[in-house]
Order: structure tokens, then sequence, then C-alpha cells
């Protein structure tokens, strides 16, 4: 593994964020995307703040965090830029680019603006309104040749009513998350601030008594239309979805006809698969798989790890492989001191303890419909407040598995550099582990050529279908360079955002 790109935004601005993926709880979805065949790579900036709208137009300064996505493709050995790319209704605090995938050949991008205040539901409605604030929205664009286009505007067919007072307002936040298919004529939207307590496929989207427990919206194109297939909940009972966030993260395979879906801070008391879906074990964590047969869908599975603890907070990353037969769910607050895979002194509560956000990741397979957890997978360094796990990407097989650390302190660079010293607060950290068979092994420890203190590498990543090339977004680097492999080291504006190229 060898660092081969240096991406910057065209208009790098002060607190843009370029590449940004979030760090809790100011967590969005993951802004890095590359296509399955690896020769593009979209990278959103939510907190870029130009009025500008539409494709490739002249930015200014006019919306603070209206957000913007840059594409690039590659060119040989190495990239060019293609596109910027903003929302046709472009507003401040509407944070467009929060989350961005990919089809597998690049032709087709979601973009989601989780922020966004129109109160249209559906397919193309009114974006002019701005009633709801939070609602958020997802715009659908394609490319033909090197030209791309606005196709479709997406929002909830659920979208709710305006707040009597707008300063409590939080929305639902459609497009906190996102998964596509490798065709691009499957979208999953997840918004974890929707209220209902409807639970299972297509229930009640109207009572808006369960505060913040979250849907996930399935979305399918035939031609250019696109339209809502279903509505998706847990199956909590509704007194226990209060806060569960479904739909923090989201997997779908190439064909489109598995679904998981992460749920951050859901409380089932169960480990091990589908146990019992209660609320006796606060903020534990859990992932739902979903299976579509024709267009109707249902649930396969109910996933919880092996050692979940309160407030460990499985499933605020979630990677999916193309066939559905493996999934890797993360944890950024798991807190056992221990290293490696499948180390000693994590399976009891309390046993190993750090007291501290150490992270960890656990990978389940799938035989037929019968789920097992394969690994339990934890950093070769694991420290305090790293967040190990707040973001995974996964090869189209499987057997590579690419994890975050965005708040790893080494002052390491480059590729399995020294991990012991801790010099460097915040400057973040990517692991990469391979399975053979079954067994995982941590392969490369990843770090950017410049990497530096508070640059927040690893705040999100993405990996092509055979694993040879990965992305990862630094939200805090501080460079005012421009376009490809600049300069890396001037640092003259204050978190402008940087995305690496990686290749193997």
């Amino acid at each position: 593994m060898r660092q081969v790109g240096y991406l910057k935004a065209s208009n790098p601005g002060s607190y843009s964020h370029f590449g940004e993926g979030g760090v809790l709880p100011a967590h969005t979805g993951s802004s890095v995307a590359i296509s399955r065949d690896g020769n593009t790579i979209a990278v959103g900036a939510s907190h870029e703040s130009s009025g500008a709208r539409g494709i490739n137009a002249t930015p200014d300064e006019a919306a603070y965090a209206a957000g913007a996505v840059y594409v690039f493709t590659r060119n040989g050995a190495g990239w060019s830029p293609q596109a910027y790319v903003k929302a046709s209704n472009a507003d401040a605090s509407d944070q467009f680019g929060s989350s961005v995938v990919l089809s597998a050949d690049g032709n087709t991008m979601a973009v989601a603006a989780h922020r966004e205040a129109s109160s249209a539901t559906g397919v193309n409605g009114n974006q002019t309104d701005n009633s709801i604030q939070g609602a958020g929205a997802v715009y659908i664009f394609t490319r033909s040749g090197d030209t791309w286009s606005q196709q479709a505007y997406l929002k909830a067919s659920n979208t709710g009513e305006p707040a009597d007072d707008v300063r409590l307002a939080s929305g639902d936040q459609f497009g906190f998350s996102l998964a596509m298919s490798a065709d691009g004529d499957t979208l999953a939207v997840g918004a974890i601030s929707e209220d209902s307590n409807a639970s299972g496929i297509d229930g009640d989207q109207a009572d808006n008594s369960a505060s913040s427990a979250g849907a996930v919206y399935v979305f399918t194109r035939s031609a250019n239309t696109w339209s809502q297939q279903a509505y998706i909940k847990s199956s909590s009972a509704p007194e226990d979805t209060d806060g569960d966030l479904f739909g923090f993260s989201l997997g779908l395979t190439a064909d489109g006809n598995t679904l998981a879906v992460g749920v951050y801070d859901e409380s089932g008391s169960s480990r091990g698969i589908n146990g019992p879906i209660d609320g006796e074990r606060r903020g534990s964590g859990a992932a739902y798989v979903f299976t579509r047969n024709g267009s109707a869908w249902s649930r396969q599975a109910y996933l919880k790890v092996s050692n979940a603890e309160n407030g460990d907070s499985w499933g605020v990353s979630l990677a999916l492989s193309d066939d559905g037969s493996t999934l890797a769910l993360g944890s950024v607050d798991e807190d056992c001191e221990a290293t490696g895979i499948n180390p000693p002194g994590c399976g009891d509560e309390g046993l190993g303890s750090s007291g501290g956000s150490m992270g960890a990741a656990a990978v389940f397979v799938r035989d037929g419909t019968t789920w097992t957890q394969q690994a339990y997978l934890k950093a070769s360094n694991t420290g305090i407040e790293d967040w190990f796990g707040l973001k995974m990407a996964l090869s189209a097989e499987g057997d590579t598995l690419a994890i975050t650390a965005p708040l790893e302190d080494s002052a390491a660079q480059g590729i399995n550099g020294r991990q012991d010293d801790d010099s460097a607060v915040d400057a973040g950290a990517v692991y990469l582990f391979r399975r053979t068979g079954a067994t995982w092994a941590q392969e490369s420890y990843v770090k950017s050529t410049h990497n530096e203190a508070f640059d927040e590498f690893g705040n999100t990543v993405a990996l092509s279908a055979d694993g040879r090339t990965m992305v990862v977004g630094a939200r805090g680097e501080d460079s005012g360079a421009t376009g490809v492999d600049g300069d890396q080291t001037d640092n003259s504006v204050d978190e402008s955002g940087a995305a690496y190229v990686f290749s193997r």
C-alpha cells in the first residue's frame, strides 16, 4: 500500500471540511466514494460555503455550509478534477455532500444534504419553501461522457411538519446515510431523527411518538424515473425505539437485494443472532439485515455482537460485501484495552475495560440465510478516544476491510510506521485487514505522507471493488493547495480538508 494521490477542492475554504465523514456527535455520513471500477472518486465538503448552484458554477462565499461535491477521475496513474457539483437549491446550512455514493461505473451519484429544509415529499417536489429545518434531501446526478447533470431530487414520503419554534427544529435528517446498488438503480436512505413508532416494513408513518427512532427509505429507478419502494423500521416495540437512530449506517449489496442497517443507539439485551429485541441494554447498538424478493422487503436477521455492552454503540459504521455474505460492524465506544484479532479479555462486561472509547469491529458471515459472528477486530495500538471503527469499507468479495480511527494520535507518516509515539493529537489512522479463508490479520497501518496533529485522517474511507485502491478523508487538514498533488505543507487554510488515494 502506498500513497498515490492527494486531492483538494478547487476552492479550499477555512472549515469547509473537504473529505468530512464527521466526528461524533456531529457525525454525518461517508463523504468520500469510489466507483467499484476504481476510476471515479467523489469527495464531499459539507461546509463549503458557496451559494452557486448546479454543475461547474463559479463559487462565491454567499451561503455558509451549503456544501459541495468534487468529482475526480483516474488519468493513467494519476487523477484529474472533473466536476464541481452543487445542489439545484443550494442554501446556507444544507450541508450538501454530507454523504456521497457512486454506482459501479461511477456514472450515477447520490448526494445527501441532511440539513436541507424543504417540506416537499416524494420525488422532484417543491425545493424552495425551506419550512422544515433539517428535513434533509438527496440529489441524484448522472454522467454522460464527462458531463454531469441532476436527474432527481428525493425526499421522504413523510417529511414532517414545520416546528412552531424554528430554534427547536431538528428535522428527520433524511440523507444522514446512503447506500447504492452497483447499477445505481436502488438507493437506500437513512433518516436517523424520523419519529414514527411504526415497526417493520411499510408501517404507519404518521404517528411521530417515538422520537429519533429512525427509518430507512428504499428508492428504485426505472429508466430515468425514481420512486419510493419501501419504508423500513426496526422491529423493536414502540416504547423501546426512542433514540435508537435506526439508519445511522447502511450497506447494500451489488444487486440491491440485501440491505444492512446499523442502529447506533439500539438497546437490545441479547448477544448473538436473532435474540430478543427489547430495551434492556441501553445504547449497545445492533444491525438488521433485510432482503428483497421482487419488490417486497422482509427482515432476515437481527445481529448483536457477542460481547455487546451498555453504551458500545455498535452500528456507528457498517460495511457489506457485494454478495451480502460478509458484514462488518463498528463500535467507537467499545472500551476493551486488548489489541489484535479475537483477543482474550473482551468477552465479559467490564473485563479489560479502559473506561474510554477504544473502539472495535465485528465481522459476521452469512451461509444461506444463517448468520454467525466470524471475528472480533481491535487496533494494533488501541488508545482511549481513538474511535477505531468510526468508518469502515469492504472490498467486493469481503476479504479486505479498512477501519478508521480518526482520533488516533501517532506522529508516524506513511505505511506501517511507528505506532507508539502519541505526539500528534487526533492525527488519525486507517487499519487495513485481510482475510485468508476464515482468518483475519492486520496487513497495514496507514497514515498520510504529511500526517499532522488534528488532521483527523480517517474521518471517512472508501475501497474499490478489488480492494486495491483506497480513498481516505482528513477533514482537519489545513493546506491551501487546490486540485491534485499540490503542496501539502503550507497549512494556510484551517480545516480546509483533504482526501488521500492509496494503491497496492
